[in-house]
């Protein structure tokens, strides 16, 4: 168990890219073999502009990847911290700190971006892709990778967690959330089995449902357990789902990226019963 860790400390930035390009590339291969639906779309197509923000990701989380070293410094040579506070045999502090940081990092982060308007303008970006598949998992605008880098410093702060901590929680948060966003369909059965501890296919497509409450449900990327907690975790058939966002029709898989980049600073337009609904003169 040490060794793993001490692996994660000491993990280049490179063998990171590959994870996330291994993961990519291995899900696409699965999603010829059983896709959940098969989109009459060029995949190839489909998947430039979720791979250009994918890369814009990349560019952001390396140039602020210092913050989050010298927030782990400080955090363990100043004792601060849950992970610090608690003296946990080594198997319990690497799941306990992998969980909140899950937690804080991911769902809690997804959960703000659907409650705050600003913010969820630059989460709108991910919904707008209506075949979503394994490439959709890293479509996010360049203002959301800054926002979700901000949260994961936050729970770095908060759990006080090591470098090798953060790492395996890195790598298994890109592998789950391409997993659960791969076109793929698994037996209704081992579905629901996943589904009881960490994220699954069948969960995350419900909340890429084109209306709401659907929309605002299922936010976990690793563990299913915070959405079962916090009253957010829902059901729907895959023959039911529609992918998109339906105040935004005009935009999907098909948008030019330079709309994309530019749709944060457009127009809020609020769907009936809308939380935001209120606030709409």
């Amino acid at each position: 168990m040490e060794k793993i860790i001490h692996y994660f400390e000491t993990i280049p930035s490179s063998h990171r890219s590959l994870i996330l390009v291994g993961g990519i590339a291995f899900f696409w291969i699965i999603e010829y073999a059983i896709p959940l639906f098969r989109f009459n779309y060029k995949k190839i197509k489909h998947a430039w502009p979720n791979i250009f923000f994918t890369l814009t990701t990349i560019i952001v989380n390396f140039i602020l990847a210092f913050l989050l070293l010298k927030t782990s410094d400080w955090s363990v040579n100043n004792g601060f911290g849950v992970l610090q506070w608690l003296d946990l045999p080594l198997w319990a502090t690497i799941l306990i700190g992998v969980a909140l940081m899950d937690l804080i990092g991911a769902w809690l982060a997804h959960y703000v971006q659907h409650m705050i308007k600003p913010l969820w303008m630059f989460h709108l970006i991910h919904h707008t892709d209506n075949h979503v598949d394994t490439t959709t998992a890293n479509r996010h605008h360049p203002g959301e990778s800054i926002i979700r880098f901000l949260f994961t410093i936050l729970a770095v702060f908060v759990v006080g967690a090591p470098v090798g901590i953060i790492m395996l929680y890195q790598s298994l948060s890109v592998i789950l959330s391409q997993f659960n966003h791969a076109n793929i369909s698994l037996p209704k059965k081992l579905d629901d089995i996943i589904s009881l501890l960490i994220v699954s296919p069948d969960m995350h497509k419900v909340h890429h449902h084109y209306v709401l409450p659907y929309t605002d449900t299922n936010y976990g990327n690793i563990f299913s357990i915070w959405d079962r907690m916090f009253g957010t975790f829902a059901k729907i058939r895959n023959e039911d789902l529609i992918y998109g966002v339906d105040t935004y029709p005009d935009v999907d898989s098909n948008a030019k990226i330079t709309k994309l980049l530019k749709l944060p600073f457009d127009g809020y337009r609020a769907p009936e019963g809308s939380k935001f609904e209120k606030e709409t003169p």
